[in-house]
């Protein structure tokens, strides 16, 4: 397998286009990347020598910028051994699920059961983000319109699923060099079982077919592994989720 791929499905989001209003800080040893939500920020790509340095430095520059919570996520390729151990030693715990998979698609998922797409509108990525806040949790995020106005879709899109015309489900896609990162994919509780988390991965995948990618990464909890490997998907590792809830 392309070791691009791989990478990629280990540290995703210190390795793909950056998305409009999004930060990444990169050192030798890790990469922090900082969303437009000042809530989302997560440290990857970590091959660390002094651990305690690389977690003062990380909360020193989350304080300059005003934002706290850092989510330390970590896989097979990260160093040193004892990582897990050393992060809780300076305050960090684990993560509400604290395992994901690193899960790879390198061949068609077959054909959707429903109508998936990239949204067309901002309201209709309005309409997405109350799916996702109804399905995760939170609140719906702010200015769709500014968000449809900013967006770059060479780099990063959102995807909608559809049932009797009406929007049930949400998801993103993050084109990389070498594939498509999967992330978000939520159905609304009552149209779950129709086949709407189906089509937004099927979508995806054909979506960066289209740009010539070779394949889809994402990392997954619990509820998607099972459907994730139903659909072709192949289990490559563990991911390790750790949060640094540190006073700034």
């Amino acid at each position: 397998m392309n070791p691009e791929v791989l990478a990629l499905a280990e540290d995703a989001n210190a390795l793909v286009p950056l998305a409009p209003g999004h930060e990444r800080i990169v050192r030798d040893e890790w990469t922090l990347c900082l969303g437009r939500d000042p809530r989302w920020n997560c440290v990857q790509r970590i091959r660390l020598g002094d651990v305690e340095a690389a977690v003062d430095e990380v909360r020193a520059l989350l304080r300059e910028r005003g934002r706290s919570v850092c989510e330390w996520e970590f896989g097979p390729s990260a160093t040193p051994a004892d990582l897990e151990q050393r992060l809780v030693g300076l305050g960090c715990v684990p993560n509400d699920e604290l395992l994901q998979t690193m899960m790879v698609l390198r061949r068609d998922p077959g054909e959707p059961p429903l109508e998936a797409r990239p949204i067309a509108s901002a309201a209709e990525l309005a309409e997405a983000d109350a799916v996702m806040a109804a399905a995760f949790g939170g609140d719906v995020r702010g200015d769709p319109e500014g968000r449809w106005r900013d967006r770059d879709p060479r780099v990063r899109e959102t995807f909608v699923a559809l049932l009797d015309g009406r929007i049930v489900g949400a998801a993103t896609a993050t084109y990389a060099s070498a594939a498509v990162q999967l992330n978000a994919g939520a159905v609304l509780p009552e149209a779950r079982g129709r086949g709407a988390y189906r089509a937004l991965v099927v979508a995806r995948w054909r979506a960066a077919r289209e740009r010539g990618l070779e394949g889809a990464v994402t990392q997954a909890g619990q509820m998607s592994r099972a459907i994730l490997l139903r659909l072709g998907f192949e289990a490559h590792g563990t991911i390790r989720s750790y949060v640094d809830t540190a006073e700034r």
